[in-house]
């Protein structure tokens, strides 16, 4: 988590918080994840954005909050062949947290 901390710091991303599954006790797309973030933060989903290189982390769309996906197509290595294509169903779609902060006007 302290990466992820210092990435959004480094790209100038303003956040009220970085939470993760462990806080949940368990791993997404287990619905505990994504009630945490309401709970947690005190916002409607709406008010919420859950940015994930994993489509199927991106199931916190189900529960009304936004999505960006930010792919990682050497996650496997060079032959490895992640999914990381477009979805409509994407609120944003960035090739990192650079553009993702561009993105969101940060």
């Amino acid at each position: 988590m302290a990466t992820m901390v210092a990435v959004v710091k480094h790209a100038g991303l303003p956040f009220d918080a970085v939470l993760t599954a462990e806080l949940a006790r368990t791993y997404k797309p287990a619905p505990a994840v994504y009630q945490l973030a309401v709970d947690y933060l005190g916002c409607r989903p709406d008010e919420i954005m859950m940015v994930a290189c994993h489509k199927y982390d991106l199931e916190a769309r189900a529960f009304g909050m936004r999505t960006a996906f930010v792919p990682r197509p050497l996650e496997f290595g060079r032959g490895g062949a992640p999914d990381i294509g477009p979805e409509p169903w994407f609120d944003v779609m960035a090739s990192d947290f650079i553009a993702l902060a561009e993105t969101l006007g940060a």
